[in-house]
């Protein structure tokens, strides 16, 4: 039997978490290549689930937290080597409960504009690139004058 010679697509679903003009990024523990590097948190779509769903689960799983998956922010794909990460990042409007990391060893809310002093995951780097500029675009735009 050959090797099929085009890597896998691991479908993954990221939460962009905002609160007060601030967005959630959390540090990975794990032993795996990213260990120490930040990343929105979420994980991968199981078959038959939405990235919705998913991104649900993954919220209670990784942090005890209950999530209300909001729209879809943007989509990135990203080869690594041994596959590529379709990586749907989704708005997450609202939590409830408190946030007790099991995979992260560190969560911190950062604005838009310092989401790329941290060193992401290379997956995740297009989608604070995308925060970033709007961010800086609506700190750009002419506010309108009262009444």
């Amino acid at each position: 039997m050959r090797k099929n010679p085009f890597p896998p697509i691991i479908p993954v679903a990221a939460a962009v978490i905002e609160r007060q003009g601030r967005i959630l990024i959390a540090r990975r523990c794990d032993k795996g290549p990213f260990n120490g590097k930040w990343e929105f948190p979420g994980g991968k779509i199981e078959p038959g689930e939405t990235a919705e769903k998913c991104l649900v689960r993954e919220l209670a799983e990784e942090f005890g937290i209950t999530a209300v998956a909001g729209k879809r922010l943007t989509e990135v794909m990203h080869e690594y080597g041994t596959g590529t990460i379709r990586l749907i990042a989704i708005r997450v409007p609202r939590t409830t409960g408190r946030f007790v990391p099991t995979d992260h060893d560190r969560i911190v809310w950062v604005t838009p504009e310092r989401l790329l002093d941290y060193d992401l995951a290379p997956a995740d780097l297009p989608v604070a690139r995308l925060l970033a500029e709007k961010a800086a675009s609506r700190a750009r735009r002419p506010r309108k004058a009262g009444p």
